[in-house]
């Protein structure tokens, strides 16, 4: 697996929704998150939030993101 980067929440949901993800539904900042094949995700970051690489990896645990999709 490729080296997570620091990166902002908003990239991180571009490219979650790059990949097929589709917000189900959002009440403030959280959004849940659905794709089929895969169980739905609470992605509960606002936008201007930066993620550091151990939750990114976490992040992708859950939903198939991949180093390169950012």
């Amino acid at each position: 697996m490729g080296e997570w980067p620091a990166t902002k929440a908003k990239r991180v949901l571009a490219a979650l929704l790059r990949i097929g993800w589709t917000v189900k539904r959002q009440t403030g900042s959280h959004r849940v998150l659905a794709r089929t094949g895969f169980a739905d995700v609470t992605f509960a970051f606002h936008d201007d939030v930066e993620i550091g690489p151990a939750m990114l990896r976490r992040i992708a645990k859950h939903t198939g993101l991949k180093p390169h999709d950012l």
